[in-house]
């Protein structure tokens, strides 16, 4: 007869582990497709539930709050940010290099994640004090990122780390507005993610043209 008390068997522990992970990404999920009609704010724990197909007491085995979890959705909105704006600046060795990549890889990486670029365009302006703070965060940490990555471009070799992070803002946001005319255009709609690509180049092609004259 087995012990009573013998620990569960590391293949075990990783099944429980996996379907733990499972429930917690259908929890995410759940509040992720919620917030796209009725805004994060309006949603409730036990509609998550639901739609995650868990009980309540499910949920506060991995979230303690609507906020915590608002929270997390935030984190991994960025993570997918973060990944795309890699992407764009892996090796760049002119502002050309930055500006071509940014515009093509913001189209597609925003298709293919409509559902975090559209959670935090929503919540920036209008979502609850604590996830409105949280990307206002990440905005400013992901600015400080790529000023890191700008710095050692020609021209901006010699500005304040402070010019050079507003530099980055302005990319930013230019990204940001782009990314969520990407969200709302329509599917099969080649000609307005083109039109949004051409804008997008010559913004940041326009930001870039006062780099050469601008002394800290």
């Amino acid at each position: 007869m087995a012990e009573a008390g013998r620990a569960a068997s590391p293949r075990a522990e990783t099944t429980r582990q996996a379907q733990k992970e499972r429930t917690r990404d259908a929890i995410l999920a759940a509040a992720l497709e919620l917030s796209r009609d009725q805004g994060f704010a309006q949603i409730s724990l036990r509609q998550v539930a639901r739609q995650a197909g868990v009980v309540p007491t499910a949920f506060y085995r991995h979230f303690e709050s609507m906020d915590e979890l608002g929270l997390a959705l935030v984190e991994q909105s960025f993570g997918t940010l973060r990944a795309m704006i890699r992407d764009a600046q892996r090796d760049p060795e002119t502002f050309s290099d930055i500006i071509d990549a940014s515009a093509e890889i913001l189209v597609r990486v925003v298709k293919q994640n409509k559902a975090h670029f559209g959670f935090v365009a929503r919540e920036r302006a209008s979502g609850s004090d604590a996830v409105r703070q949280a990307i206002q965060r990440e905005l400013e940490l992901f600015i400080s990122e790529l000023a890191v990555v700008l710095a050692r471009l020609p021209h901006l070799e010699t500005w304040s780390a402070e010019d050079v992070k507003l530099a980055s803002g302005l990319f930013v946001r230019n990204m940001v507005y782009r990314a969520e005319q990407v969200v709302q255009t329509p599917d099969g709609r080649s000609d307005l993610e083109e039109e949004i690509k051409r804008k997008a180049r010559r913004e940041m092609r326009l930001i870039v043209l006062g780099f050469r004259d601008w002394r800290s």
